[in-house]
């Protein structure tokens, strides 16, 4: 007779018990992965209306789709968008422009452009103090691609929006650090697409009075970092980007994927169409494994790169949100990711995400006579700085006094 199973008991709790409780507590609040839910605090808020929505809704499949870079009609000095600006400040040599004075929901087309090209060349932008609605984002968003929808994350409770992404945390949820690790939350937005997203707009609608800031990485500056034999090698590898943990997720909360997830293969190295300047391509949010080589070779590879980008300061800019400041990114070039340290106040944002190119590698884009640029080497070339690197073994270690 085979033996009855039964629960052993300790302490008055049954280890069936202590397994359901342990189930129970893996079921914790990750922001990158898992969707919030819930709808407390809607009271009289202003802004209930943008709170997150998830239509059960099904979409077709992503098919390639045709993209003008707008950067590439741009005029180089951008004397249209800067001209009209009150004040323009570099925040880091590397990254990121802060721009005052412009009204965005005047834009015209050329300084649209221009906008697009210092985004390529700046990676993110910064204006303050923008009373442009939501749809009127969207409309300029348009201008530079056609719009994402995103398969998995909430859209605005208002209807006809479906093509804006909700960022939205408040005082019913506070992220459990238990559930993932800081570098893992560092992303490009959705790099597992076909076509992933160009020139992206986010506009904070609601802030905490402190935290909640936003940090975004170069990835020229990464890629110009490195020797050039490394370079070089990397230049020739491809990496799959999978939308799988993130349609899991959102499956976990209980929640439609509105696409099935997709995973796709991009260079590790990617070339701006507009600037011709070489970029690194991986993140650690999508970015699973390189093709083609040993697994210890790619884990090494993938977590120098990763690792690099997310705790090298020389290549980072962090944003301080205020309410209705928004920020232009060039998805193609940087990675970027939130603080979750504003708990219990609520930090709620509004995205539009226009598709951009099917990603260039370098060989694709020197194929037609062109040259690929590392953007360091650019600079200092118009600084009449010596390019060249060291090889007699001479360097030697010097002192660091901040």
């Amino acid at each position: 007779m085979a033996p009855v199973a039964t629960d052993v008991t300790t302490n008055g709790t049954s280890d069936h018990d202590q397994v359901s409780k342990l189930k129970e507590a893996v079921k914790v609040f990750n922001p990158f992965y898992s969707p919030p839910a819930g709808d407390a605090n809607d009271g009289d808020y202003k802004y209930a209306h943008y709170k997150p929505h998830w239509p059960d809704v099904k979409w077709e499949p992503l098919s390639e789709q045709p993209v003008t870079e707008r950067a590439l009609f741009a005029d180089p000095e951008k004397k249209n968008l800067l001209g009209a600006a009150t004040k323009v400040q570099h925040l880091t040599p590397a990254i990121g422009t802060e721009i005052s004075g412009i009204d965005l929901r005047k834009l015209t087309d050329a300084q649209k452009d221009e906008l697009a090209l210092l985004c390529a060349e700046r990676g993110v932008v910064f204006f303050r103090d923008q009373e442009i609605s939501i749809r009127e984002q969207l409309e300029l968003a348009r201008h530079f691609g056609p719009l994402h929808k995103h398969a998995t994350t909430p859209v605005p409770r208002e209807p006809g929006l479906e093509e804006v992404h909700v960022v939205y945390n408040d005082a019913s949820r506070r992220p459990d650090s238990t559930t993932f690790n800081k570098l893992e939350l560092w992303h490009s937005d959705v790099t597992y697409e076909l076509q992933p997203p160009s020139t992206t707009s986010l506009k904070v609608i609601t802030g905490p009075p402190y935290g909640g800031d936003t940090l975004w990485s170069s990835g020229y500056a990464l890629y110009s970092s490195f020797s050039p034999g490394f370079q070089k090698y990397l230049e020739g590898l491809s990496a799959v980007h999978s939308a799988v943990a993130q349609a899991d997720g959102s499956r976990a909360a209980g929640f439609t994927v509105r696409r099935e997830p997709v995973e796709t293969v991009h260079p590790v190295v990617r070339v701006h169409p507009a600037t011709g300047w070489k970029s690194i391509y991986v993140n650690p949010g999508f970015t699973r494994r390189i093709v083609g080589v040993p697994k210890a070779e790619s884990d090494t590879i993938l977590n120098l790169l990763f690792r690099e980008l997310s705790i090298n300061p020389d290549f980072q800019v962090r944003f301080h949100w205020e309410p209705n400041s928004i920020a232009f990114w060039d998805n193609r070039i940087v990675t970027h990711s939130a603080t979750f340290d504003f708990w219990p106040h609520t930090r709620h944002a509004l995205r539009a995400t226009p598709h951009g190119e099917r990603p260039i590698s370098v060989a694709e884009y020197e194929r037609g006579g062109k040259v690929a640029k590392d953007r360091q080497v650019e600079i200092f070339k118009q600084l009449g700085v010596d390019t060249t690197n060291p090889q007699d073994g001479n360097a030697r270690p010097r002192g660091y006094n901040d």
